[in-house]
């Protein structure tokens, strides 16, 4: 019973594209029936020697024009082997980036215009997360933009050249205000319901904004439900405080936003790293940080395509009419040395028919 089942689940994989020339399949035992073989006339078969070579010979090439005409059916239908889906498992995992595009990420690490060789803040963290992305082959992404609203640039996919253009989208002008707690709120939408599996919230913005108690509320309770490892790569401008930095007056979200930002996350319960990063290199050397981190088990689906059987079917008809062929040939030139010698010693064959 289990063995039917395998064998089942087997021929389950298969289809054709025409699967009405199947029904023509029982025309391909037509050579057991009839043979188109030339017949020579014996007057006694219980007088002739045992012949098992030429047995052997006749069941191949029967065999043969069995193969030749199933082949050719079959090609007509037009098989294929269905595609899959296979699930493995590899390192890596659910990686939903949120991206900043407000302004302030127009300008270089100095905090003035790109010329020459400097980089903006987005085009930097674009080149390197473009690398962060093509050296994890089993990790899925996800890309969120956002400056005064947020914008879902890619949901959650493992087709990375797909979100390395994602990532690319992002380097485009930006507005002046952040709205960082919408952001948060659709990166975190974009993870599935796949238990077991390691997720990371990666975070890159150069500043922060002031987050509503009652969307304080809302995030906590979306963090804890998926419970992501958070990062907070916080692209710091040159003379721009520190999230460590205490303010000199009072100590308020409106003061120093950043830092709130980050007693925020520390507050959620949550495995949680904040990197400074004041230029390219150090941008890269953080990026390379979590990537180290990130190590866990995860689950990835391979997708197989489907497959045409149409040329193995051709092939196999080829060997069936090749054998066959070979055959006729072989059987046309003992025909013709036998013509040859009856004309050549004509009292010879009349003497041998007479024999006979």
């Amino acid at each position: 019973m289990g063995a039917w089942s395998a064998i089942s689940g087997w021929l389950a994989g298969f289809g054709a594209a025409s699967p009405w020339a199947l029904w023509l399949l029982p025309l391909a035992l037509l050579p057991l029936a009839a043979s188109g073989r030339r017949r020579a006339a014996v007057a006694a078969l219980s007088a002739a020697p045992p012949d098992p070579v030429s047995r052997w010979i006749a069941r191949a090439l029967t065999l043969a024009g069995i193969l030749a005409l199933a082949g050719l059916i079959l090609a007509l239908a037009g098989p294929y082997r269905a595609g899959e889906r296979i699930t493995r498992i590899g390192v890596g995992a659910q990686i939903s980036m949120l991206i900043d595009r407000s302004g302030s990420m127009n300008e270089t690490f100095a905090g003035r215009q790109p010329s020459g060789a400097e980089e903006s803040k987005a085009a930097a963290s674009k080149r390197l997360l473009a690398g962060f992305v093509g050296a994890r082959s089993h990790d899925l992404f996800a890309v969120t933009a956002f400056s005064t609203a947020p914008m879902l640039v890619m949901p959650m996919t493992d087709r990375h050249d797909a979100v390395r253009a994602a990532i690319a989208a992002t380097d485009r002008p930006g507005l002046d205000y952040t709205n960082v707690a919408r952001g948060l709120g659709m990166a975190l939408s974009q993870f599935g319901d796949e238990s077991g599996v390691s997720r990371v919230l990666l975070f890159i913005s150069d500043g922060a904004a002031v987050i509503d108690p009652r969307m304080q509320d809302a995030l906590r309770a979306a963090f804890a439900r998926i419970h992501p490892n958070l990062y907070w790569l916080f692209l710091r401008t040159k003379g721009a405080p520190s999230i460590y930095d205490r303010p000199p007056g009072e100590d308020t979200p409106q003061a120093a936003p950043e830092r709130h930002l980050d007693l925020f996350f520390k507050s959620l319960g949550l495995p949680y790293r904040a990197f400074e990063a004041e230029g390219p290199q150090q941008v890269a050397d953080a990026i390379a940080r979590i990537e180290a981190l990130e190590r866990d088990p995860i689950p990835y689906t391979e997708v197989r395509p489907r497959r045409d059987l149409t040329g193995a079917c051709l092939a196999l008809a080829a060997l069936g009419l090749a054998v066959l062929a070979l055959a006729a040939l072989a059987e046309a030139d003992l025909s013709a040395r036998r013509r040859t010698v009856e004309r050549a010693s004509p009292v010879s064959a009349e003497q041998i028919r007479r024999a006979a």
